[in-house]
């Protein structure tokens, strides 16, 4: 059975992750802070590291060592026998439709140019041992709300509890489900697959389609506000690289119906 040390007990990723994996393979999941006081010897061990932790500083401030978790993490890791996960992010490309791994790569924010940053120093430093995934939207229940940065979920609820709902005109992204996510990475560590690979549902969701299925169960009355949205935000993944090795169903049906179990733990 693969041997996995995921790290990040604080956030909404790590743990919806465990309780899924954990059924699957055998998971020794910790907190960022628990991961320091391990040697290399006892990481040897553990085939797969997966991080979903993250400073806030990545996330706001320019570069820097200190605030990456991912390098701090690869520190301890032996290049050779562990194979690090990195959870990097679709919003290193330039945004437009059909995005291949090839296509090209446009980081505006800090958050995206640290990711990338990132990328290229674990590629280095793992070559063929390390596997990326730039990873679309992931929706999802959260009993907590309060993170280091908004979703498009906490954006989305925020508004609907004040009875306010935006109408965004043709605005598309790319959305995944924490349970189809899940559903990938488990048959990504089945098919030992290394290298970079778009996580996405791979084609066009109309946010003006997701906000309907998301607002199904809410009771209270609604305002809609106009909202000027720009085609420089349009965008989705072409996921066909990865899903040709994995062979699993990824239907627009399946994101629905989450989006709809999700809008009845939302409002009721």
């Amino acid at each position: 059975m693969k041997r996995i040390l995921l790290v990040g007990k604080r956030g909404f990723l790590g743990n919806h992750l465990n309780k899924y994996l954990s059924k699957k393979f055998q998971i020794k999941f910790i907190s960022f802070k628990e991961i320091s006081s391990f040697r290399k010897k006892k990481i040897i061990k553990y085939d797969y590291i997966i991080n979903t932790s993250i400073n806030k500083n990545y996330i706001n401030k320019k570069y820097h060592k200190n605030y990456d978790n991912d390098f701090k993490i690869s520190n301890l890791l032996d290049p050779q026998k562990n194979t690090l996960v990195f959870l990097s992010s679709r919003k290193i490309y330039k945004s437009k439709e059909n995005i291949k791994e090839s296509s090209k790569l446009n980081p505006l924010s800090n958050y995206s140019k640290n990711k990338l940053i990132t990328e290229n120093f674990l590629k280095k430093k793992f070559k063929s041992n390390l596997l990326i995934l730039r990873i679309s939207n992931i929706i999802g229940f959260k009993k907590k709300r309060k993170n280091l940065h908004s979703t498009f979920i906490d954006m989305f609820y925020e508004k609907a509890k004040k009875g306010l709902i935006y109408d965004n005109g043709k605005t598309f992204k790319d959305f995944l489900s924490i349970q189809k996510f899940s559903q990938i990475l488990e048959m990504i560590i089945r098919k030992d697959l290394r290298g970079i690979y778009n996580v996405s549902i791979g084609k066009k969701i109309y946010l003006s389609e997701i906000i309907g299925w998301l607002n199904r169960y809410n009771k209270n009355p609604i305002k809609v506000i106009r909202y000027k949205s720009s085609k420089s935000q349009n965008f989705y993944l072409n996921n066909k690289k990865l899903m040709s090795k994995i062979k699993i169903k990824n239907e627009l049906s399946e994101l629905k119906k989450e989006c709809l179990i999700l809008s009845k733990k939302l409002f009721n």
